[in-house]
Formats: structure tokens, sequence, C-alpha cells
């Protein structure tokens, strides 16, 4: 895994005319506009999307005790890949996984 430092330096190394500190200026403002648009739905075109998701109340269980217990309705954050991105990091085949399979 990268580090923050290491992609700053990746980064700066595409475009001789940015420095490391302007490429991490320009990241802290993505995460930035990120967290504030993530309630409309962000998307970084080739990479992804960041969606709300409602989560219906349900019955869990407490894995100490095995008691049962309400877990109630809630909103999650969740960041679903593109396509594109699946397709550069597996594979154009790989990507389909078992959807793209029938017995």
């Amino acid at each position: 895994m990268l580090t923050k430092s290491q992609v700053l330096d990746a980064l700066a190394s595409l475009d001789e005319s940015l420095t490391k500190k302007q490429v991490g200026a320009l990241l802290e403002g993505l995460v930035q506009l990120a967290y504030k648009e993530a309630k409309n739905g962000f998307q970084l075109p080739g990479l992804g999307k960041f969606v709300l998701v409602k989560r219906n109340a349900r019955i869990g269980r407490n894995p100490a005790t095995g008691e049962q217990i309400k877990i109630p309705a809630k909103t999650v954050l969740k960041f679903r890949v593109a396509k594109a991105a699946k397709d550069a990091v597996l594979g154009a085949k790989a990507a389909k996984g078992k959807k793209g399979k029938k017995k």
C-alpha cells in the first residue's frame, strides 16, 4: 500500500510543473469536496462513486453472549468502484466474476 507521501511523489512526477506541495493541496481539496458532496452522490469518473445506502432495522446476535439484539435502521456511506477501475485492476474477464458463468 502506498503512503500519502508516496502518492504525492508519484502524482508530482507525472507533471513536472506541479510541486509535491501543490499536488498535496489539490488532493486535500478533492478529499474535502468528496466529504461535502457525498450526500448527493460524489463521483470520480473512472474510479467510482460515493453513495448513501439505507439499512433497515434488523435482529442481530451479540457474538460474546449469543443474545439477540435489535440493530436500528441507519444510513451508511459506501464506495462503488467503477467498471473501468475493476477492468483495469482485475482484467475484463475477472471483473465479470460468477455472474458471467451459468451452470
